[in-house]
């Protein structure tokens, strides 16, 4: 069952921990990266999960990459944002302000896309202990935290640093850190590092 994956996971050793990749097809477009190239970078990094985020492609090009993605990795794929897309995928993943499109009470949203979901994995970004806190009460598969470092993918207004071990123990759900991560890092309390670009150079 797709819910008890992170349980299934390898414990994070002191020595690496387990990769979440953020497969941007943006990023991929900048560094000249094909989908191809880009399936093997992830076997290649042993990577355990994968999220899907594609803000330039049509609908149904974007349901092509997550078909090729699914069909050539064996591990789940997540859809960033766009629940029209998570048949196509093993999960969804949300911001914070992704939420309040649904409902504008962030828990009633939880509730109706947990329903819609199913048995498929839920996450949501967040980067303090209060969202944190909140998101204890929600049922969610896996929190994101951070930013754990600055970033030059994305505005960041908060930066953890050696906060974040802290942070995510108070988390009753796995906690995958987020924001200028690097595959070295090895976060105590953290079940996946989320990398991005960190990948491709």
């Amino acid at each position: 069952m797709l819910r008890n994956y992170f349980k299934s996971l390898p414990q994070a050793s002191s020595l690496s921990a387990n990769i979440y990749a953020l497969c941007d097809f943006d990023m991929l477009n900048k560094h000249d990266i094909t989908l191809e190239q880009y399936v093997q970078t992830c076997k290649v990094n042993e990577v355990k999960l994968v999220q899907y985020r594609d803000k330039t492609n049509s609908i149904e090009i974007q349901k092509l990459h997550l078909n090729y993605l699914t069909s050539h990795l064996d591990v789940p794929i997540i859809i960033n944002d766009k629940l029209e897309l998570v048949e196509y995928a093993h999960g969804l993943h949300l911001g914070q302000e992704d939420l309040e499109r649904f409902f504008a009470d962030k828990s009633k949203a939880v509730m109706i896309l947990r329903k819609k979901l199913k048995d498929k994995l839920f996450g949501i970004s967040t980067h303090n202990e209060l969202e944190i806190l909140r998101a204890n009460e929600w049922d969610l598969d896996y929190i994101g935290l951070g930013a754990y470092r600055n970033t030059s993918t994305k505005d960041v207004s908060t930066v953890l640093g050696d906060k974040l071990p802290y942070l995510a123990k108070v988390s009753k759900h796995p906690v995958c850190a987020i924001g200028g991560v690097k595959k070295e890092d090895v976060l105590a309390n953290v079940s996946m590092n989320v990398i991005g670009s960190g990948l491709l150079v």
